[in-house]
């Protein structure tokens, strides 16, 4: 420290260089964060994978929507002008590729227009990055839509974006609010109008260098970011930084008073105080450090906090001694004494339950904390739009469709198929129906859409019983088509009777005459023959044996016909009176052609019958999945639209798009998720579908990823982090006691602090839980930062014990000189946190919540009562497997 103090003015000087240089230099670090984005899921997450596979496809198409909110219901004008509007979109080109105009049919306008017809939908399918999207968005709002009117444009994205931005401004309000409390706390705690500005500047600097080295560190080796990284470093670095100002100058002020001279006073600090700063700042290093091995990134990116503390560090062991030699006694001008100085008598008084009588010292903890911890259920959301104010568009515009066409309609769930080769086929097609149709049956699914369903309804011609169906109906016709040539044939046989006798004997009519009997004795035969199949297909004759036999007297009566014809002619030539009878006879021959062309019609049905029939018995789809695509049906251009729908990849990747009941962010939601995954991996065992890529995407998918990921990497990294904390407290303290003790007592602080927000938010304002990140980062800086205070008080039991103190009056003297400072560290530390109060983030307000309770409850009563207790309760033993080493016949100064 004396080197230092030499070489302070070449130190300095050096340090506000680099400060001010760096911080030119450095790229943004707000910039980076936007660029990272809301959500940064592990890449083996399935709406991770989802996302990697339609951009692969160039199928990352998303849909927003134009919502029209309107108070009096649907008039004619109204109508016009959304048509309008909707004209106007999609002339704008890319990246819209296509709008959907609701009143273009019946089917668009049950789909887009409520029910009460006061909200409309224009759907708007963007093709293009994140950003192309936003600026979509500014200019749809800015060039076509009304501005004295209820309309919002929402979607995925943009309420993404508008969460990013929310949380940029509340740190923007942050950093203001926590500049000015500070200072206003330690204007009060130290009666000074110097003293306050010294912690502010050492840690504006550190907090400008070590932003500057993060956003370095994210260019150059991909160090993780999120909003949280800069409104953490902003929180903590202004909180503990301030803190340890705090017990630096007042200890410092101790030495002044105990006469020693500047430099004694500040070397003397730096060796006590300036060890426990050390000790406190190496716990709080170590447990963001750890972070670093989440994997998760939004919650690595914290890990920047740790780089922070080194920052801090070193500005405390260089700038502050600067100024506490530059102004000497003068740094706490005009006061002469400080409230952070005298002895505690609240800490006093605590002293005289916890250390005397600690039993009922650990009973009144238990008292207030007990009852706290059993009401805690660990109920967490998920919902981002809670995150931010709900006068953003993107959220009104999402309670519109919620409210007008319920909750799970705003944001689908997409299931996506994928494999190599074509999955559009007769044989693959079946079992997506299957799969829709067994999603369609989960009790919190509304609608499920695919290939086989595009509105929501399976395609019946698509199923074997609607087929059968038909089959049987052109059974009936054929029999009934049967049954009219029957019909037919009898009066032509009946004519041909009657014209054969009214023929006289001569040569060429008679010749004519005995063909006709002819032609009515065949025609009598077929009919017999057509009665029988007939009544055999009743009865259930095969449709091949059937058409066989039509085949062939369709050919008898063709010859038939022709030998008819023949018989005209032979009577015509005739020249008798009787010649006249051969146009009736043409007529005949006409009936007879068209009951052969008729028979060969209906053969040529039941050939096709028989055809589609022996297809059926040979594919295993029909016994599977109930259903049958014959083939070619999935060429038909009818149903190209549908196919260009809900495939891409050039029809390698197919979607199912399911509907929820529930809103899509919320828990009920991330439960369906779950059930549909269970369910798809058991439907698709032993199918074609079975060995193929199938994954999730959208809000939904992605919120399930998110509490498996955070579930995981909560007990992941905070096992690693409270190991870490406990091997260095125990090198550090040289007990492996203490170190047990002191983090059980802050896992008590967090589970009771975290119990009250949970009362707060959940039972009293209602929200689903607490939000996703806030149990995993509430946790990590109330152990990082709660720890200080611990180890404030014991380092300077150690140090009393060292003097020879026994366990009980070493704990009464720490509790009296470190009570005041360790209780105004932590009131100015929850007055940091309390600065992201006004941010409006959701988040940040509920992590800001848990650290106020925590500090407070700690500072306040777990500290002074609980840690003395078990410390009296284990003696000399707390010390153990170690002995501590104390200072022979030295008496206390």
């Amino acid at each position: 420290m004396r080197s230092v103090l030499k070489f302070r003015w070449l130190i300095v000087s050096f340090l506000l260089i680099a400060t001010v240089g760096l911080f030119m230099l450095s790229p943004n670090l707000t910039k980076q964060a936007e660029e990272a984005g809301t959500f940064q899921l592990p890449e083996d997450a399935d709406s991770r994978i989802a996302a990697d596979i339609l951009e692969k496809a160039n199928a990352t198409d998303e849909t927003i929507s134009v919502v029209y909110s309107l108070k009096e219901g649907m008039a004619a004008d109204k109508k016009a002008e959304i048509e309008q509007t909707s004209n106007e979109i999609k002339a704008l080109g890319k990246p819209v590729e296509d709008v959907l105009n609701p009143f273009e049919n019946e089917e668009l306008e049950k789909q887009l227009v409520s029910e009460d017809k006061k909200t409309v939908l224009i759907p708007i399918t963007v093709a293009g990055s994140e950003s192309d999207v936003l600026d979509l968005t500014e200019k749809i709002r800015s060039d076509i839509l009304p501005k004295d009117e209820e309309v919002y444009v929402t979607g995925e994205t943009i309420i993404n974006h508008d969460v990013d931005m929310s949380a940029q401004a509340g740190l923007k309000r942050t950093e203001v609010i926590t500049v000015i409390l500070i200072f206003a706390l330690l204007l009060i705690v130290f009666r000074s109008f110097v003293t306050p500005f010294i912690p502010l500047i050492a840690v504006g600097v550190s907090y400008l260098l070590s932003q500057s080295i993060v956003a370095f560190f994210i260019d150059w080796f991909g160090f993780p970011v999120s909003n949280y990284t800069q409104i953490f470093l902003v929180a903590v670095l202004f909180g503990i930084g301030t803190d340890y100002c705090i017990l630096l100058l007042s200890r410092y002020k101790e030495e002044l008073q105990a006469g020693h001279s500047i430099e004694d006073a500040i070397v003397n600090t730096y060796n006590t105080a300036g060890r426990t700063l050390f000790i406190s700042a190496l716990a709080v290093f170590i447990g963001f450090s750890a972070i670093g091995f989440a994997e998760f990134p939004i919650f690595k990116s914290a890990v920047g906090v740790a780089v922070g503390i080194a920052v801090l560090l070193l500005v405390l062991y260089t700038l502050i001694p600067f100024f506490m030699a530059l102004f000497k006694d003068k740094l706490f001008w005009p006061s002469k004494k400080a409230a952070s100085h005298q002895d505690s008598k609240v800490w006093i008084a605590f002293s005289k339950v916890s250390v005397k009588r600690p039993v009922v010292s650990i009973l009144i903890v238990a008292a207030i904390t007990v009852p706290i911890l059993l009401s805690y259920n660990n109920d967490i959301s998920y919902d981002m739009t809670d995150e931010i104010d709900k006068n953003y568009e993107s959220v009104k515009g999402l309670r519109a469709i919620s409210e007008a066409f319920g909750d799970g309609d705003s944001l689908p769930v997409k299931v996506v198929i994928k494999q190599d080769s074509e999955i559009i086929k007769e044989n693959v097609v079946p079992y997506i129906e299957v799969l829709s149709k067994e999603i369609e049956k989960l009790d919190d699914v509304k609608i499920v859409r695919s290939i086989t369903r595009p509105t929501g309804e399976a395609i019946e011609e698509m199923y074997v019983d609607h087929q059968l169906g038909l089959m049987a109906d052109g059974m009936r016709e054929a029999i009934g088509g049967l049954e009219e040539i029957q019909k037919g044939l009898t009066q032509v046989q009946g004519g041909l009777t009657q014209t054969g006798k009214a023929i006289p004997s001569g040569r060429e009519a008679s010749a004519g005459g005995q063909q006709l009997r002819q032609a009515a004795e065949g025609i009598e035969q077929i009919n017999e023959q057509i009665e029988k199949i007939t009544g055999g297909l009743q009865l259930g004759l095969s449709p091949e044996e059937a058409a066989g036999s039509l085949q062939v007297l369709s050919a008898e009566l063709q010859g038939i016909s022709e030998g008819i014809n023949l018989a005209a002619s032979q009577i015509e030539q005739s020249g008798s009176q009787v010649g006249e009878l051969g146009n009736g006879l043409n007529e005949m021959s006409s009936g007879v052609n068209a009951s052969a062309k008729g028979l060969e019609e209906i053969g040529t049905g039941l050939t096709e019958l028989r055809n589609m029939l022996n297809d059926m018995s040979e594919t295993e789809i029909v016994r599977d999945t109930g259903l049958f695509i014959p083939k070619g049906t999935l060429d038909d251009e009818q149903f190209k639209p549908i196919i260009d729908q809900y495939t891409f990849g050039d029809e390698t990747g197919a979607f199912i798009e399911v509907i929820l009941e529930d809103n899509p962010y919320s828990p009920e939601a991330i439960d369906t998720i779950q059930d549909i995954k269970t369910t798809i991996e058991r439907v698709v065992i032993g199918t074609p579908l079975e060995n193929v890529s199938i994954t999730y995407n959208g809000v939904s998918s992605i919120n399930s990823d998110l509490k498996d990921v955070t579930s995981d990497d909560f007990n992941h990294s905070v096992t690693i982090m409270l190991i870490c904390l406990f091997i260095a407290l125990a090198i550090l303290f040289r007990s492996v006691i203490m170190p047990f003790y002191m983090i059980a007592s802050l896992l008590l602080t967090y589970f009771t602090s975290v119990g009250v927000a949970e009362i707060i938010f959940v039972n009293i304002l209602g929200y689903d839980g607490i939000t996703w990140a806030v149990p995993f980062f509430g946790f990590v800086m109330l152990i990082a930062l709660g720890v200080d205070y611990s180890i404030f008080l014991l380092d300077r039991f150690r140090e009393e014990s060292i003097n020879g103190l026994t366990v009980k009056d070493a704990l009464e003297v720490s509790m009296a000189k470190m009570g005041t400072v360790i209780m105004t560290a932590a009131v100015i530390l929850a007055g940091t946190f309390a600065a992201m109060m006004p941010s409006g983030v959701l988040s940040l307000i509920q992590i800001a919540t848990i650290v106020i309770t925590g500090l407070l409850l700690y500072g306040l009563i777990i500290l002074p009562l609980l840690i003395p207790a078990i410390t009296v309760s284990f003696g000399e033993g707390v010390w153990w497997p170690f002995k501590q080493r104390r200072k022979i016949s030295e008496t206390r100064k």
